[in-house]
């Protein structure tokens, strides 16, 4: 049997003995596998305009396990029709279509959104009411101890795990002040955030909860959970964005081979209507009794959002910019939609390193934007609050080093510290807030999330934490 025959055998089996212990069936696991591959692709190719075989290869790399299969995949890149169409093995075929001003979705076939059919996005951009952060060139890091940093965290060990780290921005009392990207990257490039989305999915709600819309503790008002004897109407807008409304859709949190078998994948890669697949899910713990992060209770908020501005995805985008990217002059943020018109709020957001920056700041400045409120008074603090039994060490929407926690201790035993939060995606993406310091510090890259230390963010953080510890440093210097 040739190795290539023995790893096929292998996959199968592990594949096939593990989803029949779950309640995925085996014919998704392919389209699970083959449509993040489209989708991810596709956003590189047609938002980020970043090489596809490059994402491909350093994408799969970090994902435990995946690597098995990499061979296994085919994809071709249709510039002329802007879709990607992946397959593994010959079968579990997957299409993502990019789609002017929406960025990129999976879709299903005939019961597709026709781009027509869309409401046509606004062309209207606000003026800021955040100052700007920097100049149009590059800041070149303002004191050697910066450099270093920087240095430190683009370099690349000897052996596997690589961190390819892309983008970074450090902001110092709301400035930039020392900044560096990869080949191919530069400071208007989009960035796919993963879930750091779900943080800026946390402040859309808190502006709708600050504009009377929604109410964080009363039940959310999902149609299908309105019966009065279905356990799930107890359920709050704050247990979603805590993750602790007990619902069975498995785990989120790791990005691996593994990660297949979970049916919050089979939402995200073979349902045609995300959100309402998560609302159709069973409890498996009362509401707000355990914490599980998954991303189905980011759908589900991400539904309350469109539901709450007009029902459309060009109503999400004109709430979206009107309220939040325009006054923080976030002005090339693309959110991406599923094929019914709902954000895909737990992880597909993208966004320049400067613009994630910006966002960032917000929330230094308490949720204040250039004397404008965008966030209500103490949504910054409710947002970092850690959630009980949230071993990572959880808020709403953003990871936090507040309280107890496993992650909270691990990462101020790593130098972090105490009062830092910060908005995370997978395989390497950081919007970390330290109010201490007056600093926002930005890490995009795509590397390995375990061990914890391989991205090289816990050293970045640390370091750039000595090197403004001396108070105000000057902007940096633009190339």
């Amino acid at each position: 049997m040739t190795r290539r025959n023995k790893i096929i055998l292998l996959v199968t089996t592990v594949l096939g003995g593990a989803l029949a212990l779950t309640a995925v069936r085996a014919h998704d696991a392919p389209r699970i596998a083959t449509g993040f591959v489209a989708h991810t692709l596709c956003s590189a190719a047609f938002v980020s305009g970043l090489d596809p075989d490059q994402v491909y290869t350093e994408t799969l790399e970090a994902m435990p396990g995946v690597g098995l299969i990499s061979w296994a995949f085919a994809y071709r890149i249709d510039r002329d029709r802007r879709q990607v169409t992946t397959t593994l093995l010959g079968g579990g075929q997957s299409r993502a279509v990019y789609r002017q001003g929406f960025g990129c979705y999976l879709s299903h076939g005939g019961d597709e959104v026709d781009e027509a059919s869309l409401p046509a996005e606004t062309a209207e951009v606000a003026r800021a009411s955040l100052p700007e952060i920097a100049g149009p060139s590059v800041v070149t890091p303002a004191t050697p101890q910066l450099g270093a940093a920087l240095d430190r965290a683009f370099a690349e060990p000897d052996s596997p795990p690589f961190r390819h780290t892309k983008a970074i921005v450090v902001l110092k009392d709301g400035h930039v002040v020392a900044e560096r990207y990869a080949p191919g990257y530069g400071i208007d490039t989009p960035i796919l955030g993963y879930s750091a989305t779900k943080s800026v999915i946390s402040a859309l709600v808190g502006i709708l909860v600050r504009q009377g819309k929604l109410s964080l503790d009363a039940p959310a008002p999902v149609a299908a959970w309105q019966r009065a004897d279905d356990p799930r109407h107890a359920i709050t807008v704050d247990q979603l964005l805590r993750h602790t409304a007990g619902l069975a859709m498995g785990s989120s949190l790791q990005a691996s081979l593994g990660s297949v078998l979970e049916p919050v994948n089979r939402m995200k890669y073979v349902e045609r209507d995300m959100a309402a697949f998560a609302e159709r899910s069973t409890l498996e713990t009362p509401p707000g009794s355990a914490w599980n992060y998954h991303d189905g209770n980011y759908l589900i908020l991400s539904r309350l959002i469109r539901d709450a501005v007009g029902g459309h995805a060009a109503d999400v985008l004109r709430f979206a910019r009107r309220e939040l990217f325009d006054p923080l002059g976030m002005h090339g943020v693309t959110l991406e939609f599923d094929a019914t018109g709902t954000p895909e709020g737990s992880g597909q957001m993208l966004a320049s390193a400067r613009d994630w920056a910006r966002f960032g700041q917000l929330y230094l400045d308490d949720g204040v934007a250039g004397g404008k409120r965008i966030l209500p008074e103490g949504w910054v603090d409710y947002s970092a609050a850690p959630t009980p039994n949230g071993w990572v060490g959880y808020g709403a929407g953003f990871w936090t080093n507040l309280g107890d926690s496993f992650g909270a201790s691990y990462r101020i035993e790593h130098g972090w510290p105490r009062d830092a939060f910060m908005a995370k995606g997978t395989i390497g993406k950081y919007v970390i807030v330290i109010p201490s310091g007056h600093l926002v510090i930005v890490r995009m890259g795509t590397s390995p999330n375990w061990p914890p230390e391989a991205d090289g963010a816990f050293a970045l953080v640390s370091d750039v934490v000595a090197a403004t510890r001396n108070g105000r440093v000057a902007a940096g210097n633009q190339n």
